[in-house]
């Protein structure tokens, strides 16, 4: 099975050897691919629609790996219990959904269960929870597919260090290990977010000027990390 480049990063992001469960695993493409290519000995697809999931179990049953891939129905991680997982695999949900299937299943965390999450939205709160909840960010991937930017943060429990040039709230928003390892396509994301922020103040000067003071604010602490990190 050949994986998209986002879903590729996501699944190169699971720890070998360890047990993921997919939580919106849509077509189960990653848990598939993952114990396919015998990085995993067996996996986890869940699915809170009955939709999807009937179309991951047919994919599971294509790829022969009905005896190794589990399927199960329900919300978030309601349908699977902390002893059957070594890693938790969220991708392609907002930021504020993400956050809200691990709060409402803190024994995941508390267990101490790795977690490889790509939120699409909102990565502020993602990286705050972690941070809150006793994890540290042990790894950042940053890329572009068909045009989009995503973000895939592999976390672990810890205490997370906060950089003593970095505020924790600028740590939220922006992170900390794409910057200080020169990520390229992360440096060009930050430098884009940067423009947008200082032309749309210019645009509100006349008609909004605290907002548009707020967003020239932004784009200066975007301008600092960047120089920061050069």
């Amino acid at each position: 099975m050949e994986l998209s480049k986002r879903l590729y990063a996501v699944a190169r992001a699971v720890t070998p050897g360890s047990r993921p469960a997919d939580i919106g695993t849509d077509h189960a493409y990653v848990p598939i691919w993952l114990v396919e290519q015998g990085i995993c000995p067996a996996a986890i697809a869940s699915d809170l629609n009955p939709g999807p999931l009937e179309k991951a179990a047919a994919h599971v049953r294509k790829a022969g790996l009905s005896d190794r891939i589990s399927l199960r129905l329900g919300s978030g991680l309601a349908a699977i219990k902390p002893e059957e997982t070594d890693t938790v695999v969220i991708a392609g949900m907002g930021g504020d959904l993400m956050t809200r299937i691990l709060r409402e299943a803190p024994e995941f965390m508390e267990s101490g269960k790795e977690l490889v999450l790509q939120p699409q939205s909102e990565w502020h709160k993602v990286r705050r929870l972690l941070a809150e909840g006793g994890y540290r960010i042990d790894r950042e991937w940053f890329l572009r597919d068909a045009g989009k930017y995503y973000l895939i943060i592999r976390a672990r429990p810890g205490r997370q260090a906060f950089p003593g040039d970095m505020g924790k709230e600028t740590f939220y928003a922006y992170g900390d290990y794409l910057i200080a390892t020169g990520d390229q396509v992360y440096r060009t994301w930050l430098s884009e977010q940067k423009k947008k922020k200082e032309m749309l103040a210019d645009s509100l000067r006349q008609g909004a000027p605290e907002r548009a003071r707020i967003l020239q604010e932004e784009a200066d602490e975007i301008g600092g990390l960047l120089d920061l990190r050069r």
